[in-house]
């Protein structure tokens, strides 16, 4: 009986805590997310309102990009919904064109509306080929507007690249 009871409570245990244990990797990059809100903050703090008025937001804390004529994108990235942490993102990026260097960065998308980041967590969401991220510098935040219900902006952390489109990018959505 007392095995029983063990068993029972271990089961009751792993259900509770289980279902919402997020991998190591997650873990890493909902800190390094954490950090990166800050940063952002730090670097334009006309940020927040995007931050406080959106539907909801997708922050990459580390989207690595690097090419020569042939070049690519890759980040990890957790999803929030109304303040709060409701899954893990993935980007992807493949291009060819004028391009060359490396580049370490933040991505931030804002949604609008709720609609736009349903179509993110549906998998219904990409930006058109030409699509650009604002570069971030003090102060450019204020006077940035949604356009078809998505705010981009990137934040350069480390290396250079003579690229700063987001057109092209696909993206994954793992709900918690």
């Amino acid at each position: 009986m007392r095995v029983l009871k063990s068993i029972l409570i271990i089961g009751i245990l792993f259900l509770a805590f289980g279902a919402n244990a997020q991998s190591k990797k997650d873990r890493k990059v909902i800190n390094d997310a954490k950090k990166a809100k800050k940063t952002l903050l730090k670097a334009d703090i006309g940020l927040d309102r995007f931050f406080e008025n959106s539907a909801g937001y997708v922050l990459f804390p580390n989207v690595g990009k690097g090419g020569f004529i042939i070049g690519g994108a890759s980040g990890n990235g957790v999803v929030y919904e109304g303040g709060e942490m409701v899954g893990m993102a993935g980007l992807k990026k493949l291009n060819v064109g004028l391009q060359a260097g490396g580049q370490a960065i933040i991505e931030v998308i804002f949604f609008e509306t709720a609609v736009d980041l349903n179509r993110f967590k549906e998998g219904k969401f990409q930006f058109a080929a030409e699509a650009s991220a604002v570069a971030l510098k003090s102060g450019i935040a204020a006077n940035a507007k949604y356009k078809e219900g998505v705010a981009v902006f990137a934040l350069p952390k480390a290396g250079l690249m003579a690229d700063a489109s987001v057109g092209g990018q696909k993206f994954s959505y793992k709900p918690f």
